[in-house]
């Protein structure tokens, strides 16, 4: 790991914490060179995942663009950073237990609404609304009585 302050390629750890859900470790650091301290957050990454799109397409599974569906549909909710993080992270830790190489755009798309359905009604709704591409009012109707069952 690479100091941020002088770029020196060698620093120790001084502390290292796993988080409280124990999905990312992290490391307290210093600088053998120059002597700064910073922390870093280690965590797991999907690789090698590909993602089959409605269209037949195939690509490779990218966080950054779960991240951005989710940013849109918790849009001026309350929220921290903390839980996006953490919901993040279930969400991915939900597409690795598929144990699976290829995963469907729908698939994805379920682990989402499932997750955001226990945390934020209205950011379900929004996601589920252009998930499932609501047409009408009648469509929209019936996922929001679907949900307060």
């Amino acid at each position: 790991m690479n100091c941020p302050l002088c770029n020196h390629d060698n620093t120790k750890v001084n502390d290292s914490r796993a988080s409280q859900d124990g999905l990312s470790i992290r490391r307290r650091r210093e600088c053998v060179e120059c002597g700064h301290r910073f922390s870093t957050l280690e965590e797991t990454e999907i690789l090698d995942l590909m993602v089959l799109k409605r269209d037949g397409r195939r690509e490779s599974y990218d966080k950054d663009k779960l991240m951005r569906g989710l940013e849109r549909a918790l849009e001026k909710r309350d929220h921290s950073r903390e839980f996006f993080h953490s919901l993040v992270q279930q969400i991915e830790r939900d597409i690795q237990k598929l144990k699976k190489d290829e995963v469907t755009t729908e698939q994805i798309g379920q682990l989402v609404m499932d997750n955001l359905k226990n945390f934020d009604q209205v950011a379900y709704i929004r996601f589920a609304s252009v998930y499932r591409a609501f047409n009408d009012v009648d469509s929209f109707s019936k996922e929001l009585q679907r949900l307060n069952k």
